[in-house]
């Protein structure tokens, strides 16, 4: 849909929204928190639920959490006024956007203090198999990639590894299967796949500490370059007065208040595998959108099914893509 197209259409949505309808979307009696569920939910509930009752107290008004089993759940809740704040991955944040309107105000940092995290390649580490192996594509292997939305489960190793290698992993494999970051590495670990993708922190942190006889079955064998954390993101509809509250909890909670505050917050953060939160905005996807440009052009310049001509153009196109990109990225920095 064209950029004019697409305001129309949300003016015509607004206009159709009038009086308590449109004071619902703006000012609503409580805030749903949307969560993807990399765990099962109850364990999910339990590592979040110290957060979520600290953020009620500060904003003055109940904080609910949205649990969803993909990313396009948690695009959609937010599309449809489900939910009003949600942790989002890099990859997914560029639907939310595009699709939901969704505003980055704040980024993750990781609970060690890094802000970033790496999408990792792993196989069962009695399996032998090295990252050529797996690479060779003889179809005789299965393997566990992750959601279509995900950053570490499924862009960045479509981008650094598929497109790179100027292969399509549907033809690599036996079979290949979607799933979340957990779900992928227990496959790997009871020889269900052969190998999959996931998150750094997938591995090294929950799993690890949830069930530490199956970390102890994989071995790493690819690592990507460093992601940046997660965004944080708002419904833009949401009033500035709520939008000022939540800022102030999400950039003091773990920093400000006594020795005794502080050090509880950094422990339920750690709980969700995060520490204190930086600002952020949606300048923080210019380079994923890049990356997923750059994705596109290796496939296509490894695919043999394009004519010399059709190949030259689609490139082209994808490249002056790239540079607006840029152009953008310049004219609104992230930093």
């Amino acid at each position: 849909m064209k950029l004019i197209t697409r305001i129309a259409a949300s003016a015509a949505i607004m206009v159709g929204l009038s009086g308590p309808a449109l004071a619902e979307r703006e000012n609503p009696e409580e805030l749903y928190f949307g969560i993807l569920s990399t765990e099962s939910s109850s364990a999910q509930r339990e590592k979040w639920g110290p957060f979520l009752e600290a953020m009620e107290a500060s904003l003055g008004m109940p904080v609910k959490p949205f649990f969803a089993a993909d990313y396009a759940g948690v695009i959609e809740g937010m599309r449809f006024d489900k939910v009003d704040v949600v942790w989002y991955g890099n990859k997914s944040a560029m639907v939310a956007v595009d699709r939901a309107g969704a505003e980055i105000f704040a980024q993750t940092t990781e609970a060690t203090g890094d802000r970033g995290y790496w999408s990792v390649m792993v196989t069962h580490k009695d399996s032998g198999l090295t990252y050529e192996d797996v690479m060779a594509c003889n179809k005789d292997l299965n393997f566990g990639i992750g959601d279509p939305n995900s950053t570490s489960g499924f862009l960045v190793p479509s981008t650094f590894v598929f497109a790179k290698e100027g292969v399509n992993p549907k033809d690599c494999f036996k079979t290949l299967r979607n799933a979340n970051h957990e779900t992928n590495l227990i496959s790997v670990a009871t020889k269900q796949v052969d190998a999959a993708v996931a998150s750094s922190t997938g591995m090294y942190s929950r799993l690890k500490n949830a069930k530490p006889e199956l970390f102890a079955e994989l071995k790493e064998i690819w690592r990507s370059p460093l992601i940046a954390s997660d965004p944080m993101a708002w419904r833009p509809e949401l009033d500035e007065s709520i939008k000022s509250k939540i800022i102030y909890f999400f950039m003091t909670y773990g920093r400000q208040g006594t020795d005794e505050e502080v050090a509880k917050a950094r422990e339920n953060l750690a709980m969700i595998d995060m520490g204190p939160f930086i600002p952020s905005s949606n300048a923080q996807l210019w380079p994923f959108y890049e990356m997923d440009q750059i994705r596109q052009r290796m496939s296509i310049e490894g695919d043999d099914t394009y004519s010399d001509d059709e190949r030259t153009a689609k490139i082209l196109e994808i490249n002056t893509k790239i540079e607006e990109i840029r152009a953008a990225a310049a004219a609104r920095p992230r930093k």
